[in-house]
Formats: structure tokens, C-alpha cells, sequence
């Protein structure tokens, strides 16, 4: 999880999957505290910062919404550090932490689509993708299926695509970074990786409720 790229370590579904309550929290080091210590301050900062990242796009202010988002990808990094370090995990902070990460990275690509600065088409890719999936693991939550599960390395490049693609549309419009040929790769690379992720999870899913259908 370093920055800027939000979630290096686990893609936020993977985070918010492994938040779930399970028999064995104990041995895996979460504590069921709700108290605001520090990795969990750092992530509420993340999360508070997505209006600030938000307003400096609209505004044109590119330069300083990419250092915005490379402060919150190091918090990222920090607030993992930290919990792990000196055994500060919480339940708290690891629901806090993936919906800090997602809504960060999804706002960030909407206000870059409204400017003009990322192609439509590929803002609500993007966000088809991440709507799908969430109501597809929320939709597993309410089965008898297994809550939680092995990572998908293809969600793992998406994420890293995605954070690739909106940190150099920042940079170059905002400090000046070159290499504009780059974009158009980095974008087919988002999709690819976007359209097969979600096919991937929409896999998952059916085989996961199959099952669940099978033992009922």
C-alpha cells in the first residue's frame, strides 16, 4: 500500500473482505475496538480528502490534486504500517480503511471524466465495474457462502492500472510530466484489466451462490 498507489498491498474488496467478522479475529490480530487511534485517524484523513481532491480538479488546480493524491496514497502505506507495527488493527479501521481507498479512486476518476481530462467511456467502466461488484459481494453476504476469499491478481493489476492512469493524467497536467503517447496505453491497460476483473468476480459469484445453492 504504498503511495501513490492506494491499495498496492490488497485491492479494497480484498480489505473489506478480510474486515468481516469470523471465529478466529483474534489469532488474525484484529480487535473488535471501535476507538479512533492512529492508523485509523490517518485513514478518516484519507477519506477527508476526497471533497479537496475533488474541488482541485474542477478548479484546474491539477498539480496540487496530484500531490493530494499522493499524500493519500502514503497515508495508505502509513496507516498500514502503523496498525501492523505496533498491533494497532482494529475492526474499525479495517472497514474504514477499503471504503477510504475506493471512494478516493472513484471520485477522483468522476471528476476527471466531468472535466474533460479522461474519456467517458472510461469513467463509467470503471465505475459499472466497481458498482457490479460490490453489490455482488454484498449480495454473497446475505448467503451461506464462504465471506471471505482468495485475492484476484487481475483485480490486483486493475487497481494498479487505475492508480496508474489518474496519477499521470495529474502529473502531466499538473507538474508538467511529458510522455503523452503513454496515455492511451495506460487507458486500453484500465480497461482490459477492468472489463476482465469484473468478468472474473461475476464468475466467482456464480459459482459461489451454486454452491450455497447446492448445501441449502
Amino acid at each position: 500500500m504504498a503511495g501513490p498507489a492506494i491499495g498496492f498491498g490488497a485491492t479494497p474488496l480484498e480489505k473489506l473482505g478480510r474486515a468481516l467478522p469470523e471465529p478466529n479475529c483474534r489469532k488474525a490480530g484484529v480487535t473488535s475496538q471501535v476507538a479512533l487511534n492512529l492508523p485509523n485517524l490517518i485513514t478518516l484523513g484519507r477519506l477527508l480528502l476526497v471533497p479537496l481532491a475533488i474541488w482541485l480538479i474542477l478548479e484546474a488546480h491539477y498539480g496540487a490534486a496530484f500531490w493530494v493524491f499522493v499524500g493519500a496514497g502514503l497515508s495508505d502505506g502509513l496507516d498500514g504500517f502503523i496498525a501492523k507495527r505496533f498491533d494497532r488493527r482494529t475492526r474499525l479501521g479495517a472497514l474504514l480503511d477499503p471504503v477510504a481507498d475506493k471512494t478516493l479512486l472513484v471520485s477522483v476518476y468522476l471528476a476527471l471524466g466531468w472535466v474533460g481530462a479522461l474519456a467517458v467511456w472510461i469513467v463509467i467502466l470503471v465505475v459499472f465495474r466497481d458498482a457490479m461488484i460490490i453489490g455482488g459481494f454484498l449480495l454473497i453476504q446475505t448467503t451461506a457462502a464462504p465471506k471471505r476469499f482468495d485475492p484476484l491478481y487481475i483485480s490486483k493489476f486493475n487497481t494498479l492500472a487505475q492508480i496508474g492512469l489518474v496519477g499521470f493524467v495529474l502529473a502531466q497536467r499538473g507538474v508538467g510530466v511529458g510522455a503523452a503517447w503513454l496515455e492511451p496505453y495506460l487507458t486500453i491497460a484500465v480497461a482490459a484489466t477492468t472489463v476482465l476483473s469484473g468478468f472474473s468476480y461475476l464468475v466467482r459469484w456464480a459459482r459461489i451462490l451454486s454452491r450455497a445453492e447446492e448445501t441449502s
